[in-house]
């Protein structure tokens, strides 16, 4: 004996009409947010991209020569005279050139670097024995990445540009 099920019947035209448009609806909402997400994953790459520059500058001035032997000095560090100015060591050459754009692949990038003395070095030398005494210095570098943000549509923002700063204190060795 067989026994009919009688909610087997399926959806009505009208049933259907009116969820074809609640459906578009979600899908059109889901579709507006695409572009948004876009734009935060590129700004979150650039943004990254520019810590990642600025970080390496740090690396190499972390490793520039900046030691107190007696009776000199090595500098190779430099410091900057204002803050517009590239770092120079004492006989004026540039030690960390602002770099406007950066070489390729990041040649939507500028970067530039500020080195400023944080604590005046005291030493003294006495030459006779070739002892430093005294304080050593500190400079405060500061390396900032500048690129443009791209727009939600994907093009590069009208207004304005978006930096990236790192700072660093390094002490004569």
């Amino acid at each position: 004996m067989r026994t009919l099920i009688s909610s087997e019947r399926g959806m009505t035209l009208a049933e259907v009409l009116v969820a074809l448009p609640i459906i578009t609806i979600g899908l059109l909402a889901l579709l507006s947010a695409i572009p948004i997400s876009t734009y935060a994953t590129q700004e979150g790459s650039q943004t990254s991209t520019a810590t990642f520059l600025a970080n390496q500058r740090l690396e190499q001035v972390r490793n520039a020569q900046w030691t107190a032997t007696c009776p000199a000095t090595a500098d190779s560090l430099g410091v900057s005279a204002s803050a517009t100015a590239a770092p120079t060591d004492g006989g004026g050459v540039t030690t960390f050139a602002d770099e406007n754009p950066i070489a390729a692949p990041y040649t939507a990038y500028t970067r530039q670097v500020r080195i400023t003395d944080s604590v005046a070095s005291t030493t003294t030398c006495n030459v006779a024995t070739g002892v430093i005494t005294g304080a050593y210095g500190i400079r405060t570098v500061t390396v900032t990445v500048t690129y443009r943000p791209l727009s939600a549509t994907g093009a590069s923002a009208v207004s304005g540009s978006r930096a990236v700063a790192v700072n660093m204190q390094v002490a004569q060795r």
